[in-house]
């Protein structure tokens, strides 16, 4: 029996009193006994045996009101109960099958403090519709949800890094927060487009932007210095992962006029992925501080005050394939093409990556200052970045005017305290350094993952998405009204999700176990599909 019928079933009628003339004396007041509390069938805790107690009782206006309130936010309609429940044993209502019924599909239990979850919240006491309703978005296919937007042009500038985003990380800002998730979502794509077709040509590559504002123009690879030896490949190994060049991202630029009016300029978005194959592992096992040039200088003093980065960072976005340029040719030939192209515009660039793509974003940033005297603006979002340089190259980046960096930090990400073996190194110039101003995260505030989430989990890029998506503040709660589905975190980070929404998942049928790849049709099926240009 649907809550509906049980809310429409007719009962019997009471008989009419007529009200006593005014004169009559008053009856004997008798005490009044204490409120009776009818056991709520949304409370878990509740014995089955009162539940159908109470159950047969005729429900109260505010009972009434509360479930025609939940058959309104669960998308059901009232519906006329069939003639065969309507009375039943002299006309009384048939008790809710609470056990396999549509309050046990909601699973309230959920909200119930366990062990090892986190204790309940104000908030979690009363559990509205409205919120179970958001916990229901939370684990819908349609992700990513974004936030509402808001017309930023007259403080783009701030948003885009100008006085290194102060006042604008702790507390977080709203349009920083938006702004930070799209470019997040940016990356995946990146991230996506390779392992779809790891060893497709830039010409035959599709590329799923989840925003329709920006085209792909230009595909991006990397080329590793290093070349597997004979004895390290396996018959089984796929080719991909030992061969030297890679696709590595792509340069997309924003052509939606509506969308450039409500930035207030044109964006071209750098997007660079992070480490997936053998050979850019061991390109990141290279420590060692050389200069930008390639060579080192003679001297120690010289040597210390020179600007200088990872070898194998340097490695990979200067080094030329067979088939391919390198990286810093094609970034600096399409970002000269595309100046060129929207010449007397306002045009900002942002070079996002995470990981790998990190480390390259800030060798990007920098050539883009140094190289071209007229560039726009420059802004680098680091999601997870490792240390990148001496501090002589911090120095250069920020001295230039015209590049401001962003790190994203997940507490006890270890992929961000490295490389180390610099601090050895006698100078202090010579030692790494991070660079630009940092906005730092933390796991443990998330109400969906686990305190004691792995090392693969705090580097997570779809991990830091959601926690930036519900970060407020240093010592503040989980933002209540979050809005980026779990999907994909479940799928990527099962284990490290805690059980109760993983069953919740499954519940709503939503499969955690399943591939990556089947949430994403899920997760950008509205989106544009484009081929970027070789």
């Amino acid at each position: 029996m649907t809550i509906a019928a049980a809310v429409t079933a007719p009962t019997t009628t009471a008989p009419v009193h007529v009200a006593p003339p005014r004169h009559a004396h008053a009856p004997q007041q008798q005490p009044r006994a204490a409120p009776r509390r009818e056991p709520s069938p949304l409370n878990p805790n509740t014995p089955a045996q009162a539940l159908r107690s109470a159950a047969s009782a005729p429900p109260s206006d505010g009972a009434r009101a509360h479930i025609a309130n939940l058959d309104k936010v669960l998308g059901k309609p009232p519906q006329a109960p069939p003639r065969h429940a309507a009375k039943q044993d002299g006309g009384e209502q048939e008790p809710l099958n609470v056990r396999h019924g549509l309050l046990n599909a909601l699973n309230l239990s959920f909200f119930v403090p366990m062990p090892g979850m986190r204790a309940r919240t104000a908030a979690d006491e009363h559990m509205s519709p409205r919120s179970l309703m958001h916990m229901q978005q939370l684990l819908s296919a349609d992700s990513p949800r974004a936030s509402p937007r808001s017309t930023i042009a007259p403080r783009w500038r701030s948003l885009h890094g100008e006085g290194g985003w102060e006042g604008l990380l702790d507390p977080l800002d709203s349009d920083l927060r938006r702004e930070l998730l799209r470019y997040g979502d940016f990356v995946t794509a990146a991230y996506q487009a390779f392992h779809s077709l790891p060893t497709a040509s830039a010409r035959h590559r599709g590329l799923m932007l989840p925003d329709r504002s920006y085209r792909p123009t230009r595909s991006l690879f990397a080329t590793s210095a290093l070349s597997m030896p004979p004895w390290a490949k396996r018959p089984n190994t796929p080719e991909w992962l030992t061969q030297q060049s890679n696709w590595v991202g792509y340069v997309a630029v924003c052509e939606s006029e509506r969308e450039v009016a409500r930035m207030g300029r044109r964006d071209i978005a750098i997007v660079l992925r992070g480490t997936a194959t053998c050979l850019e592992w061991a390109e990141n096992l290279r420590a060692s501080l050389v200069p930008l040039d390639g060579e080192s200088s003679d001297g120690a003093e010289a040597g210390a005050e020179e600007p200088k980065v990872a070898r194998g960072f340097l490695s990979l976005y200067k080094t030329a394939g067979e088939k391919v340029r390198s990286l810093s040719e094609e970034v600096m030939d399409e970002v000269r093409r595309l100046m060129d192209k929207y010449k007397g515009e306002q045009l900002s660039i942002t070079v996002v990556g995470h990981s790998l793509g990190a480390a390259l974003a800030l060798l990007v940033a920098d050539e883009v200052a140094t190289s071209i005297p007229d560039a726009p603006p420059v802004a680098v979002v680091s999601f997870g970045g490792p240390k990148v340089g001496n501090a002589a190259f911090v120095d250069r980046l920020g001295s230039s005017g015209k590049v401001n960096v962003l790190r994203i930090v997940n507490a006890g990400d270890v992929v961000t305290k490295v490389p180390g073996v610099a601090a050895l190194l006698p100078h202090k110039k010579e030692q790494y350094q991070h660079a630009g101003a940092e906005l730092r995260i933390d796991g443990n505030n998330s109400p969906c993952l686990r305190p004691d989430a792995g090392p693969a989990c705090r580097h997570d890029l779809e991990a830091y998405l959601h926690l930036i998506d519900g970060f407020t503040g240093t010592g503040r709660p989980f933002r209540h009204d979050a809005r980026r589905s779990v999907i994909r975190l479940l799928q990527l980070q099962r284990g490290n999700v805690k059980k109760e929404y993983v069953n919740r998942a499954r519940e709503l049928g939503v499969d955690p176990a399943a591939p990556a790849d089947i949430g994403r049709a899920m997760a950008y099926g509205n989106c544009a599909v484009a081929s970027p240009s070789s």
